[in-house]
């Protein structure tokens, strides 16, 4: 494929998964395009704030020359991951990585941002989906509100009308997926945080079940926030529900487990 950036935009997470597994296009060029369309688009809508492009460009690699990407499914140690090689981005908001930094939209923290020490449980559920993390999504500070317009980072804006904002709390994921700058993103919840920016951005934005998702290590699942992302299609949606979901060590809610994917 020519013009990987342009040709991939619109793909959701699952076309863009099984162009991987077919060969037709690696892990690398999949995370290049969504650097360039990130570098292209994003100094009008500032959805993006913090930029992990050189580890991701790592990672892809590593999943290209391992060959897995493109192993028959269910061949080697377990089936390849479902989103294996796609391009993804976390919430500026209590999502910590490993060696990574979060300000949770505040300005203190975002001079001195703070270096996780260890995964959220729902972090690393995502790698082990396949996902490549190639940055942080713009917040309001701690998550507080539904527009998403902190000191520390500035205002995002909605993509479809940048005078327009594209909700909250998880507006800048919801402005980088209906930019086409990557496919899917990381997305919470308490009060409105997934489904008002996808509702101003056009996009699937699914509330999860209290407990069907782990909030930990370091949060418990008893008060209204949840996590999940924001999609362009209610089978990526599905597909990501069915890979992070289920308890966590400690969790002290747990939703009872579905019956069916």
């Amino acid at each position: 494929m020519e013009n990987i950036a342009d040709q991939t935009q619109w793909l959701d997470a699952t076309a863009q998964a099984e162009l991987v597994s077919r060969g037709e296009v690696s892990a690398r060029e999949l995370v290049d395009g969504a650097i360039e369309r990130i570098e292209r688009s994003d100094r009008a809508i500032n959805a993006v704030v913090l930029k992990w492009y050189d580890r991701a460009r790592a990672e892809a690699d590593v999943i290209d020359s391992s060959g897995a990407a493109t192993a028959p499914a269910g061949a080697g140690s377990g089936d390849r991951p479902p989103f294996l090689g796609v391009p993804f981005m976390l919430k500026d908001l209590w999502a910590p990585e490993a060696g990574m930094p979060m300000t949770n939209g505040n300005a203190a923290l975002a001079a001195n941002p703070a270096i996780a020490d260890h995964d959220m449980t729902l972090v690393a559920r995502f790698r082990d989906a396949g996902l490549i993390n190639v940055g942080r999504t713009n917040s309001p500070e701690l998550g507080s509100l539904p527009v998403t317009e902190p000191i520390a980072h500035g205002p995002t804006r909605n993509p479809w009308n940048t005078d327009h904002t594209p909700g909250g709390s998880s507006g800048g994921a919801a402005a980088a997926v209906a930019a086409g700058m990557v496919p899917m993103a990381h997305a919470s919840d308490g009060g409105g945080s997934i489904r008002i920016p996808a509702s101003c951005s056009g996009l699937v934005g699914l509330k999860p079940t209290q407990g069907r998702i782990t909030n930990g290590p370091d949060r418990d699942e008893a008060g209204l926030s949840v996590n999940l992302v924001v999609s362009r299609s209610v089978r990526d949606t599905a597909r990501i529900l069915d890979a992070v979901q289920g308890p966590g060590a400690g969790d002290t809610v747990i939703a009872a487990p579905p019956t069916r994917p």
